[in-house]
């Protein structure tokens, strides 16, 4: 799900902002790459495919932060680059889109978590679409640009559908594994009662 991108104005300290967003730790790259891992040991169909529609989605949510960044930035002088403190950038990379963070640290896999675990990747997939939510506010407080905000508040507004989605997952697994849990300890119970009958055990001590 995407969302046309048409910036106007030139801003080149929110696009060293929004950089924060395609490569910081509770970056759209991270959360794309976390999903895409995660759904290979969710335990059901249901759970891989919301992991895999979500982390597609993702993906083009980087291509709007990625358009966002490079509508922001363009006909930037070098003067105007240097006051914006994207020197060290510009020296890098010039103009082009690298996943980094708002304070210049490159993207890093030690942002993505894949334990394995149903229950803990989803509970953390929750946590990363609140800071997720939690920065897209913090970015729409910093500026005023109309055609800046739509995009930002769509973008917000994913995050809090992904939580409820990850949220609804999360219930279906633990409800699964109760279910599972019940079903063991009744057959072991089962279990029980024939031995204890096969051996004429009438449990009084006899």
């Amino acid at each position: 799900m995407i969302y046309p991108i048409n910036i106007k104005k030139k801003d080149l300290k929110m696009a060293k902002l929004l950089n924060d967003q395609l490569g910081g730790p509770h970056g759209e790259l991270g959360a794309c790459l976390r999903y895409l891992c995660q759904r290979f040991t969710m335990p059901d169909e249901k759970g891989r495919s919301l992991l895999s529609d979500i982390g597609c989605e993702e993906i083009s949510h980087c291509e709007m932060i990625a358009s966002m960044i490079t509508q922001l930035m363009k006909d930037a002088s070098i003067e105007e680059l240097k006051n914006a403190g994207l020197s060290d950038y510009y020296t890098t990379h010039k103009k082009g889109i690298f996943p980094s963070g708002a304070n210049g640290v490159p993207f890093t896999a030690a942002y993505i978590s894949s334990s394995g675990n149903a229950i803990v990747d989803l509970a953390e997939n929750m946590a990363a679409e609140e800071k997720a939510r939690a920065t897209y506010e913090n970015l729409m407080d910093l500026t005023s640009d109309p055609d800046l905000l739509a995009p930002l508040s769509f973008l917000r507004e994913r995050e809090v559908v992904h939580f409820q989605r990850f949220g609804e997952a999360l219930r279906n697994v633990q409800d699964r594994l109760a279910q599972r849990k019940f079903f063991t300890s009744g057959m072991n119970n089962t279990n029980s009662i024939n031995n204890n009958t096969n051996n004429n055990d009438c449990g009084c001590g006899m």
